[in-house]
């Protein structure tokens, strides 16, 4: 971390074990993440709740290069550590998310293929051919929005596998 780690305690007293535990975790974050540029935590015990008792919140505020990592709630408990818990892991996988972005590793979709119906059967499956000339077996559950659209000539967009018995589509859409 760039910056040291601020824990700020509001509405109740410091404590060197909670705060040992804040910083146990905020260390183990870096194992996720060499970038972090600076981590504030912020403890608190609000009001009592009519049906609780006093609840532990938990809010955590990260910084990476261009982007802020931060708890989008406040994470409470009855117990300090549970809340502490929650917050953090909730960061954890906030900020595994930006560290799969930042080296590239986020899930690339296959790209759409562009087709007509060429046969359509009365119980809603049929075949499409792509524009290079092979077929594909479509059913009704692999149609996004079935309905009035399907007819044979139709040009469609859908995605292409190989299955058990030949080539299949899937999320097959109309083109618009």
């Amino acid at each position: 971390m760039k910056v040291p780690l601020q824990v700020t305690f509001r509405d109740m007293a410091r404590s060197d074990a909670v705060e040992a535990e804040i910083r146990r975790r905020a260390e183990k974050l870096e194992e996720f993440s060499d970038r972090i540029m600076s981590c504030r935590v912020t403890v608190q015990m609000p009001a009592a709740h009519k049906q609780q008792g006093k609840l532990f919140s938990v809010h955590l505020d990260l910084k990476v290069p261009g982007e802020e990592i931060a708890t989008t709630r406040r994470h409470e408990d009855e117990d300090v550590y549970v809340a502490i818990r929650d917050a953090f892991d909730a960061v954890r996988r906030r900020l595994e998310d930006y560290a799969r972005r930042s080296r590239g590793d986020t899930k690339r979709h296959e790209p759409l293929l562009h087709g007509r119906i060429v046969r359509l059967f009365g119980d809603g499956h049929g075949f499409i051919e792509d524009v290079e000339g092979n077929e594909y077996y479509f059913d009704d559950a692999g149609v996004v929005r079935p309905g009035g659209w399907l007819a044979v000539g139709a040009a469609v967009k859908f995605l292409g596998e190989a299955a058990g018995q030949g080539l299949q589509a899937k999320r097959v859409t109309a083109v618009r």
